[in-house]
């Protein structure tokens, strides 16, 4: 059957949104609408069997390699207690400084973001192990849920980002690049998140209540600091160093950075078996529902293609005499409204074939798009009503905690989020120096 443009695209998207507006699970939802979009478009039972060819060609590509390792770098850098020791160190530095819970979160999520590359499991970890002493401390529930749930999104852009290797995977773009250009707009996000904590303390000192902290000899300070803290610059520079030096590849370094978790996790003396089954027991359940995700959501892009609906929106959205920033913008919408109903994996692999082909015909960078369409996934998981980050961080906080007490902790750093993408399209250089390096 042959449709006009307009009714393949509405017909494709439609049949997954609604799906997952019903409780399907994502992949379940992509393969239903893939086999009957494939027969309505080619009119034979042919179809399905040529829906099972294409549905490999995503999943066997090598770029998608770094992806189960950064899970697993994930998993055993959790499960083996590492985290915790870090945090700790982080804590014995602050001292008595105001607000100092919210700025041991914020930098212990801008660091365990180089370490994992998963907003939700930064958000999980954050909130379970912050929430409560704050909240014990008598801080301001604003004050205790809203940097876990920006911080918590750090993971999709500081490198290694499960979701940058998939978006540029997807998207043709060099992945060591992409990962790089992540570096510095993800700290100038961590040093904005820091600013609205200053602003929030010195507004209101009493949300954020200061205590008497225990003296700590410098001596020891520095002891922590040395045996927690500078062997994660190994790792850091495993996944990140070698990817700027150009002796690995990012499969190369993800494996390298495995590799350095197991050697730590050696030395400090928790390499057992039970860390690395329960590790790789998360990663398969992680990374199975992952590529099959994108398995079906390959096949969604080859249909939009076979059916004109990738062409024709193509072409209507250059038909009209609008400028770069509108369509921007728009794209910015489209993002944050997708984000209400589905995950980040399902947003990039509908989206990426509509919106890259469309900002090369405007000139735009492809590498500096990807992380404005990084920045805009971070934004839509805390985004009311129905921000996936919103309901991990309700998952963890305290029994009476609401999703508008939530939605209201996260605005603020929301609004950073905003200032950054203002920021990268004024210097894009923010993105694309570090890349020019390599």
């Amino acid at each position: 059957m042959v449709l006009e443009w307009y009714w393949a695209l509405g017909l494709l998207i439609s049949l997954v949104v609604a799906q997952m507006m019903l409780g399907m699970p994502v992949a379940i939802a992509f393969m239903a609408a893939n086999l009957l979009c494939a027969y309505i478009f080619m009119g034979d039972t042919f179809a399905f069997f040529q829906v099972v060819d294409n549905s490999t060609s995503m999943i066997t590509r090598f770029q998608l390699a770094p992806v189960p390792f950064f899970i697993l770098m994930g998993a055993l850098f959790f499960h083996s207690g590492i985290a915790q020791r870090v945090f700790s160190t982080l804590d014995l530095l602050l001292g008595r400084i105001p607000g100092r819970l919210c700025f041991l979160t914020v930098g212990g999520g801008a660091l365990f973001s180089t370490l994992t590359g998963s907003s939700m499991a930064n958000t999980a970890m954050l909130g379970s192990m912050m929430v409560p002493e704050m909240q014990r401390r008598g801080y301001h529930w604003r004050m205790s849920l809203g940097p876990i749930l920006g911080t918590g999104g750090l993971a999709m852009i500081i490198p290694p980002s499960t979701l940058g290797v998939l978006l540029a995977t997807v998207a043709g773009l060099d992945v060591g690049a992409f990962l790089i250009a992540g570096i510095l707009p993800g700290l100038v996000l961590a040093v904005l998140y820091t600013l609205v904590i200053l602003g929030q303390v010195w507004l209101n000192p009493g949300n954020a209540p200061q205590y008497e902290v225990e003296p700590v000899p410098a001596a020891e300070k520095i002891r922590a600091v040395v045996i927690n803290l500078v062997p994660m610059g190994f790792v850091i520079f495993m996944v990140v160093g070698l990817i700027l030096l150009g002796v690995a590849t990012p499969t190369e370094s993800a494996a390298f950075g495995v590799l350095s978790i197991l050697i730590l996790m050696a030395v400090f003396g928790v390499l057992t078996f039970d860390v690395l089954r329960k590790s790789l027991l998360s990663t398969v359940t992680v990374g199975g529902m992952v590529f099959f995700i994108i398995l079906n959501s390959s096949v969604f892009s080859q249909l939009l293609a076979y059916s004109g609906a990738s062409s024709g929106m193509l072409n209507f959205a250059a038909s009209f005499d609008v400028s770069t920033v509108t369509i921007l913008l728009m794209m910015f919408v489209s993002l944050l409204f997708l984000g209400m109903f589905m995950d980040p994996v399902s947003m990039i692999l509908i989206t990426t074939p509509i919106f890259f082909p469309l900002i090369q015909t405007l000139g735009i960078n492809p590498l500096w798009f990807g992380l404005f369409v990084l920045i805009c996934l971070e934004m839509s998981q805390t985004t009311p009503p129905f921000g996936l980050l919103l309901y991990v961080m309700l998952g963890v906080a305290p029994k009476g905690t609401t999703l508008k007490m939530v939605a209201t902790a996260a605005a603020p750093y929301l609004a950073c989020d905003s200032i950054l993408l203002m920021l990268i399209y004024v210097f894009p250089s923010l993105v694309l120096f570090l890349p020019s390096l390599l």
